[in-house]
């Protein structure tokens, strides 16, 4: 469908919307809208009568101009925008990219003020200062400095090798080099000295710097080709022009030095479908469209060189507003443990609190009386209760501990790197690993509810291949001997008597190609004529090869498979074509090219035989082609099921006709063909017309078959992933035809689901919609109301819609804001009953999509084609918000940047020509197929060992910190510590970090074989089951037993007892080490109690734990440190006077058992009585193995086969126009005309077609 048509229907809101046509219109970025809201007048201008100027029409249209050779036009006072307070700059942006956010002189000052905008350093930096007054601190300041700096310090280095990446990364594209006119000639620049105005050269497979206008070519015409992989993961050529005056003039560096048009245009926008535009030049204008411009990203291809003028540079160019808004993406751990943190701050402060209000009472009652206790300070009990609360505050400051967040980053970066060495996800065909892009969000890949997918170049390889095929009502494409005998398995056709043949080409069928060969069979022979003959390929000789451009991957797959057969398409001119028919060259007269387009999904050629013959070639969807098919047409049954029986093998089908012409019928027909392509009104419709009188009365040949190739393991790994209960989403540009077949061929969409369109998801949220406004009160203000479901049935649902229902079923923006524009204009009343289907008020609108999102989600698979980039983030954004999902985004191409930094993850597929989704990623590898693995494996793993390291960080810092609650009942809640002020230091630091940092870095229950073949194992990641406030609270008492278990088993060992040489150590210090040297075995021994997966380094981390303990504490209570360091080191002996005691060796074993003797007895019920299902595959581990192993060997490749409902298969086309109007203006074959500035005598048409596929 035509732009042009399209854009008719999209301004026409009472028709329905066009399943073909992807609405680009509305596809606009919040800032344009935000900007055209804000421009809006409150009043009219004028009286209500009075006539008022388009909407439409505002200056933000017009408002961009470009000077070519011109850079100090560019920053002019007018052409300036304030950026703060007076400093202004010019509106044009520079071409340098950057993504970086530090430089040498701000990474101190701005990494400290990121690092302090987090709560935890801010308490720890508030908690330093407290310690620095002497009349409130009990701890030495260094017990908090030394944990703070290396904290501050491991971050700060990690945040500057990720910004080195982004420098590197930023260099390395803006250093590019590029041809630029300076001072009359060309000179070499680099990509960000390039400014708006610039002529640029680009030549042969350099990438486009900027968005360019294109003046002129070295191929006739000023043609150019261009791969747009870059932008949407699409790799068949598209082609683009220069305007006729640019070509002709501008060819030589002299003239284009002498060019100075001024360009009119819109302002810098996201639309990868518009451009519009003037360019004034020797007092005349010209009219500019997208045809002539040059995005940034795209790749010259088949051009040896071209020039350009730079429209937009840098940020303003499409593909980088395109993007979308980069987010900050936290997981839900983040969240909850930010949570906690309050939590236990609360908790912290009440404590601390209700001791000071105790040493207030204790003090009054008992320190006034006791004259031992005097200090010389004459301060009230109140002032004394005070500065207990804030001594407390520095005591207890462990509940929070600071070396947790330095502890999850190094397991984030640990888990980052696993995923970085995973061979199994490294692609050797392309030499690409798996890379984490980012080391903050490993555990929220075990949680994932929602993957949204982008199709081509993501589930499929954007590869056809041409497998089977039906002439004259036989089949073939099966293994098959010359012969004709079947084989189970056989050997790809010998192609090497066809010196022309392309390599690549395979095919099993040796029967066809020995009856091709045989020239006796005519059907045959014509079949592959009309493949040959009936395209709109073009056609270049490169190093004595053949190489064929397409528009679509389809229409290069049937002519590579005539060329192999032996019908060889040469080369083509305005009005002929040539091939070789096996050993004989022919040209074809080429009487007209009827092209393709999206209603008559058919192309036709009228050709002019060498004997004079006249003969229409058509092939199309079977749906078309058999309604225009001759009564007289034989095999159409015996074609239809062969039809029916690729669609089940999920091909692409066309079918192949003929049509033999009279020279009086031709005649008759050029005529009104003549007349339709100069009509002024519906030329489009007049021309359509016109092809159904010729394409009538067909002759069937026979029908193709082709393979869109899917990813390697892309049905198995959809299957996989839907076991773990998660939901695949494909959103995807292409047509509904296309991406419908593509669901079944990967299996997302199953024989036995019901497939619901956008109509019927319009007219059940319609009248669920209408229920609601007749009784408004039952539903106003209840979001959360449940409601029946829209789809009833315990069947399975499918739902697939396009971007224009889309629009209309959520009440697009734009269509809003325009009717809100007219109401402010006085063109419309503010309307008091529903119109046009338009919400009431926002909480209707947000009511409808809300049902929208309901009922997409009681269906098992979502296909949402012929969207838009900023649909597919509008729809992630929808299941985020109303479902409160974990979603993930998977793209490879610029289309899919939006969705890829809206999800929580997003994935970029690597290794293709296309990086821009990688650049905006979170991980990428190179196949779809890794996906389960990055999920399964790793995402499970990474939650599994996330949320058990924080239970036992939560824990152990409990069962340490509440010790010195318990000592202050004891100690007149005088804020004293219960341990050694170096022991409190390096607690979290060297003596119980090691195990459980290794616990979260190794651990895993079962292995990755396991993870794969029992899918059920990643359900509690998506329930978020293994960490949330009920395991918290379970930490939080577990490390209360644990603290009263270790100070009151010691406190009555202490209470009366007497040492073996007649003394009696219940001193404090000794008191002090049998409680700490009791709570290193237990935090040590519970960490190995709970972990599944040991190794060598596990048992070292471990025992190395306690003895470092034992080490440092003989070290620091020596009595040489304490002579060299007399007021830091105060426990003179302390530890090797209590720990040559049997009985305190007796206390501690006591103590350590029973904290753990519980710990055991529940985790053996848990175990035996009530285990969960990793319980389960991990008591049967060594059974599935082996079962695993005999599958394994066991394995054959089955034969796919998806059921036997019979179905129509997509068209195998070109989603828009091919080269047809390209070809029939013989703009890319005539040769250019030696004079400059002279007139052409040959056609041109003056819009032709595009052929770009979005």
């Amino acid at each position: 469908m035509s732009r042009r048509r399209a854009d008719t229907l999209d301004s026409q809101d009472s028709l329905e919307p066009d399943d073909d046509v992807m609405p680009y219109s509305d596809d606009e970025t919040d800032d344009e809208l935000d900007a055209s809201s804000e421009g809006e007048p409150a009043e009219p201008a004028g009286p209500p009568g009075a006539p008022q100027p388009p909407v439409e029409a505002r200056t933000s249209e017009v408002g961009w101009k470009v000077k070519v050779n011109d850079r100090p036009y560019h920053h002019l006072p007018e052409f300036q925008k304030k950026v703060f307070l007076c400093i202004k700059k010019s509106k044009y942006s520079g071409n340098g990219i950057k993504t970086y956010k530090y430089n040498v002189l701000t990474f101190i000052p701005l990494n400290l003020y990121e690092q302090f905008k987090r709560v935890a350093n801010l308490y720890f930096l508030a908690l330093l200062i407290l310690q620095i007054i002497p009349d409130i601190t009990t701890l030495p300041w260094y017990t908090t400095l030394i944990p703070l700096v290396i904290v501050l310090g491991v971050t700060a280095i990690k945040d500057l090798v990720d910004d080195l990446a982004r420098h590197r990364m930023d260099k390395e594209i803006n250093n590019r080099k590029c041809d630029v006119l300076q001072d009359g000639r060309f000179q070499e620049l680099r990509w960000m000295d390039i400014q708006v105005g610039d002529v640029v050269r680009l030549k042969k497979n350099d990438f486009v710097p900027a968005d360019i206008l294109l003046l002129s070519s070295s191929n006739p015409n000023s043609l150019c080709y261009v791969e747009t992989a870059e932008l949407d993961g699409e790799t068949n050529l598209k082609f683009k022009f220069g305007l006729r005056v640019t070509d002709e003039r501008l060819q030589e560096e002299r003239q284009l030095a002498q060019f100075d048009a001024l360009i009119d245009c819109e302002e810098p926008n996201n639309r990868l479908d518009k451009f519009t535009g003037t360019m004034l030049w020797d007092r005349e204008q010209h009219p500019l469209d997208l045809d002539s411009m040059l995005l940034r990203g795209c790749k010259i291809r088949n051009t040896d060189h071209c020039h350009g003028v730079v429209i937009f540079a840098g940020a303003d160019t499409k593909i980088m507003r395109n993007g979308g808004k980069t987010r900050f993406k936290r997981t839900r751990i983040d969240e909850l443990m930010n949570y906690m943190v309050y939590t236990i701050f609360m908790l912290l402060i009440l404590i601390a609190a209700g001791l000071a209000i105790g040493h207030s009472f204790w003090y009054e009652e008992i320190g006034t009386k006791a004259w031992y206790l005097y200090d010389g300070k004459d301060q009230d009990a109140s002032y004394r209760g005070f500065l207990s609360f804030w001594g407390y505050i520095i005591v207890l400051n462990t509940m929070v501990p600071i070396s947790l967040y330095v502890s999850v980053e190094v397991i984030r970066l640990g888990q980052s790197k696993f995923i970085n060495w995973d061979l199994q996800m490294y692609y050797a065909e392309k030499d690409t690993p798996a890379k984490a892009r980012t080391t903050t969000l490993n555990e929220q890949l075990g949680q994932i509810e929602y993957i949204f997918s982008d199709k081509t170049g993501t589930l499929t390889q954007n590869i056809m291949q041409f497998k089977k095929c039906n002439i004259s009502g036989i089949s073939y494409g099966n293994p098959t001997t010359a012969e004709g005998v079947a084989l189970d398995r056989g050997r790809p056709v010998d192609f090497s008597w066809n010196d022309l043949a392309d390599k690549k080409f395979q095919f099993m069928d040796h029967s066809l190609v020995a009856i091709v060969r045989s020239r006796k069979d005519k059907p045959a022979m014509e079949f592959f004529k009309l493949l040959s003959l009936c395209h709109t390929v073009m056609v270049e000789h490169k190093d004595d090869e053949l190489v064929y451009q397409a528009a679509s991957p389809d229409e290069g797959a049937l002519v590579t498979a005539a060329r192999n057969f032996g019908f060889v398409f040469l080369s083509r001119t305005q009005d002929t074509i040539t091939i070789r028919e096996l050993d004989q060259e022919k040209t074809y007269g080429m009487l007209a090219l009827l092209d393709f387009n999206s209603d008559r999904k058919r192309m036709s050629i009228i050709l002019k035989f060498p004997d004079g013959r006249i003969r229409l070639y058509c092939k199309g969807a079977d749906t078309v082609i058999y309604e225009r098919l001759s009564p007289n047409s034989q095999h159409k049954e015996t074609t239809q099921t062969a039809l029916d029986a690729f669609a089940n093998e999920t091909l692409r089908t066309l079918c192949l006709c003929y049509k033999d012409i009279s020279a009086e019928e031709y005649d008759t027909w050029a005529r009104n063909h003549k007349e339709a392509q100069v009509a002024m009104v519906d030329r489009d419709a007049a021309l359509d017309r016109v092809y159904e009188q010729i394409e009538s009365n067909l002759m069937l040949i026979g029908a193709t078959a082709i393979e869109d190739k899917l990813q390697d393991g892309v049905p198995e790994t959809i299957a996989t992933l839907a076991k773990a209960d998660i939901k695949i989403w494909v959103l995807t540009g292409d047509k509904k035809e296309t991406a419908e077949n593509i669901g079944y061929s990967c299996c997302l969409l199953t024989d036995d689901m019901t497939i619901h369109y956008g109509e019927d998801v319009n007219e059940k949220l319609t009248a669920r919609q209408g229920n609601r406004r007749n009784n408004p009160r039952a539903h106003y203000g209840q979001k959360k109301q449940k409601d029946e479901p829209f789809l009833a049935g315990t069947g399975k649902n499918a739902l697939i819609i396009t971007g224009g229902w889309l629009n209309e079923i959520l009440y697009e923006k734009k269509k809003k804001r325009r009717r809100l524009r007219l109401r402010r204009l006085g063109k419309r009343p503010q309307p008091t009953i529903p119109q046009d289907g338009q919400p009431m008020n926002d909480w209707e609108k947000e009511m409808r999509q809300i049902d929208f999102v309901n009922m997409a989600c009681e269906c098992e698979a979502v296909i949402c084609c012929r969207v838009t980039p900023k649909q597919k983030g509008n729809v992630v954004s929808l299941v985020k918000k109303y479902k409160k999902a974990v979603t993930l985004s998977i793209g490879d191409g610029a289309n899919d940047v939006n969705m890829i930094k809206t999800a929580d993850i997003g994935i970029g597929i690597s290794g293709q020509e296309g990086m821009q989704a990688v650049m905006s990623s979170d991980y990428a590898f190179a196949q779809f197929c890794y996906l389960q693995r990055l999920l399964l494996v790793h995402g499970r793993w990474s939650y599994i060992r996330m949320c058990k390291f924080l239970r036992f960080f939560f824990y152990k810092n409990f069962a340490f910190t509440l010790v010195h609650f318990w000592y202050s009942f004891f100690s007149g809640y005088s804020s004293q510590v219960g341990y050694e002020d170096w022991f409190i230091t390096l607690y979290n630091l060297c003596y119980s970090s090691l195990p459980v940092l290794l616990v979260g870095l190794l651990d895993q229950d079962v292995n990755d074989k396991l993870c794969l073949k029992f899918p059920k194992l990643y359900l509690p990641g998506q329930q978020g089951a293994l960490f949330n406030f009920r395991n918290f609270f379970i930490s939080l008492f577990h490390g209360i037993f644990t603290s009263l278990i270790i100070f009151f088993i010691p406190y009555g060992a202490f209470l009366q007892t007497m040492g073996q040489d007649g003394e009696a150590p219940s001193d404090y210090q000794s008191f002090a080490v049998v409680t700490a040297s009791s709570l290193i075995f237990i935090v040590n021994l519970q960490i190995s109690l709970d972990t599944s997966y040991w190794t060598f380094v596990n048992c070292f981390a471990v025992l190395g734990s306690i003895a470092i303990y034992f080490g440092i504490t003989f070290d620091v209570q020596s009595a040489g440190i304490h002579v060299i360091f007399p007021s830091i080191f105060t426990f003179t002996g302390a530890a090797s006077n209590a720990l040559r005691q049997p009985y305190l060796w007796l206390t501690i074993i006591l103590t350590v058992g029973i904290s753990l003797l519980p710990v055991i007895c529940i985790q053996f019920l848990h175990k035996t009585i009530w285990p969960s299902v990793g319980d389960k595959v991990q008591k049967n581990r060594k059974k599935y193995e082996m079962e695993m192993e005999e599958e394994e060997k066991k394995k054959k490749p089955p034969a796919f086969q998806r059921g036997q409902r019979s179905r129509r298969s997509a068209y195998a086309f070109s989603h828009s126009s091919g080269y047809a109007d390209l070809i029939a203006s013989g703009r890319s074959i005539r040769r250019r005309p030696t004079a400059q500035g002279g007139p052409q005598d040959s056609i041109r048409e003056a819009n032709p077609r595009q052929a770009e596929n979005i």
